[in-house]
């Protein structure tokens, strides 16, 4: 009977999740004449109130520990696991302010929610050089404007038998050259509401976002990135075992 009833439940929730999405297109496509910045800026405020629709509509709940950092005091390069589709989400409903997030390429080809997608994040093509490159610059620039970033070190979804799989510098080198302080977070359940697998398991639960304290890069230099990323690692690394078998 719970699978039965579990099955009408994907099929609702995959169904207001495009319902809501098309009720803030048409804001969205005017918003994108706005460029990346004023733009960007509105269609991130729209997907935002479009994850917290979404999440009441599907009984989803969530909430946030840890002592959240002022957005006034930013920017900051947030880094967090990377575990679920449902990280995106998890993503909005956890940073205060504007911010950005480096993305696949590859999830622009999904129809109509591909095309939001190029708006909302810093593409990045992790197997061409020159657009690594590329999106690096922008993501500078990004900081710049004193809008904090957001990477998922891990470049992608974590298959191994580890609580994380291995790190990439970009995120660090970043924050070491541009002289910004790193925010790591660990994201909790979001693999056991919706598995990495698929976008059609999704389970109703609670998700949670820990954050940890600042790492500063003050003085730091190119020599240091793989001290900061196995410093960041750990204390994500520790988080996460400390909450493993953890309910809440």
């Amino acid at each position: 009977m719970y699978n039965f009833l579990l099955f009408f439940y994907r099929i609702y929730c995959a169904l207001m999740f495009i319902l809501v999405m098309f009720l803030f297109l048409p804001l969205m496509i005017i918003s994108a004449f706005g460029g990346l910045y004023i733009g960007g800026a509105i269609i991130f405020f729209l997907i935002k109130i479009w994850t917290l629709i979404w999440y009441f509509l599907c009984g989803l709940r969530h909430i946030n520990e840890g002592k959240q950092p002022n957005k006034n005091d930013g920017p900051f390069i947030y880094v967090a696991n990377h575990d679920s589709y449902l990280d995106a989400p998890v993503t909005m409903l956890s940073l205060r302010g504007q911010f950005r997030a480096l993305g696949k390429t590859e999830i622009r080809r999904i129809p109509f929610f591909g095309w939001i997608y190029r708006y909302g994040v810093i593409l990045v093509d992790r197997g061409d050089k020159e657009n690594r490159v590329k999106s690096v610059r922008v993501l500078k620039l990004v900081l710049e404007k004193k809008i904090s970033i957001i990477i998922f070190p891990e470049g992608g979804f974590n298959y191994t038998n580890q609580p994380l799989s291995k790190f990439y510098d970009g995120a660090f080198r970043i924050a070491i050259e541009t002289q910004t302080p790193i925010i790591p977070m660990v994201y909790l359940n979001v693999k056991n509401i919706l598995p990495r697998d698929t976008f059609f398991k999704l389970a109703p639960g609670k998700t949670k976002t820990i954050f940890l304290e600042k790492v500063s890069v003050t003085g730091l230099t190119i020599n240091n990135i793989d001290t900061l990323k196995e410093k960041v690692k750990k204390m994500i690394e520790v988080e996460l075992l400390k909450n493993e078998l953890k309910t809440f």
